[in-house]
């Protein structure tokens, strides 16, 4: 038979409830130290000047973009006070750069490069094309502005790829301004090898996005001698890029 120590066990659970009560405070003085940081932690409230702007490369922004995704890539993203980025920003802007996009409501330009308040340009249109408006608007950018870095950025299943790659007639369902459109991204297909050349055709379609992105850096360039002098100078780089929604990540194609 076991004899049990009274004095002993009581002992025992009086200091493991102590033990208990202090991991317990421990845990929560920790809690409350994460929460005090993330609380005193200071968010961005300025915006890029003028001689920020002047500063930076190109190759030194791009630098900056690629940082900026991963960021977003791993759900970092800057803390940013936006109401004070906005009343700074009426003084001016000076952004680093401009991105032409596609429509797509999948694809936040700023959140996908922690971005904020004047920090760049954005166009957007359907497939990421170009148009007079358009190259007009990234001369805007670079020659007036100050830009140093014109990205044409598509990104993973595209819509506008899609039904221009599946031969959708627009035109057939009173859609004109659209058949226009997707016409314009046909070109993309040209030289692109594929199994059965349809946008099910994981590789094919990424083939053609990257052509179309291709197609419109080159457009740009023979569309704007301005442009085209300012990238000879080293004052601007127009560059492509893909961005994968499943990931969330940028490539920059060569």
């Amino acid at each position: 038979m076991i004899k049990i120590n009274t004095k002993s066990t009581l002992f025992i659970i009086a200091s493991l409830a102590i033990l208990g009560t202090s991991c317990k405070d421990k845990t929560a003085q920790d809690a409350e130290v994460l929460a005090e940081n993330t609380i005193t932690k200071k968010p961005i409230r300025s915006v890029l000047t003028a001689e920020e702007q002047a500063d930076m490369s190109p190759d030194e922004i791009i630098g900056r973009l690629k940082k900026g995704n991963e960021n977003f890539v791993a759900n970092n993203l800057t803390t940013r006070d936006h109401s004070e980025q906005r009343r700074l920003s009426i003084i001016g802007q000076y952004p680093q750069a401009l991105v032409l996009s596609c429509v797509d409501s999948r694809v936040p330009v700023e959140d996908v490069f922690d971005l904020g308040i004047g920090d760049v340009f954005v166009a957007r249109v359907a497939g990421n094309i170009e148009n007079k408006d358009i190259v007009g608007s990234m001369e805007f950018a670079s020659a007036v502005a100050g830009s140093k870095v014109v990205i044409v950025m598509g990104h993973s299943a595209c819509g506008a790829v899609k039904h221009a790659i599946d031969g959708t007639d627009a035109a057939a369902m009173g859609m004109n301004s659209l058949q226009s459109l997707l016409d314009e991204i046909k070109p993309a297909m040209e030289n692109i090898a594929g199994d059965n050349r349809t946008s099910k055709d994981s590789k094919f379609l990424y083939d053609v996005i990257a052509k179309n992105v291709y197609n419109t850096v080159v457009d740009v360039r023979t569309q704007s001698p301005t442009m085209q002098r300012l990238e000879k100078e080293g004052k601007l780089k127009i560059v492509g890029a893909f961005y994968d929604m499943e990931t969330g990540k940028v490539s920059f194609l060569k």
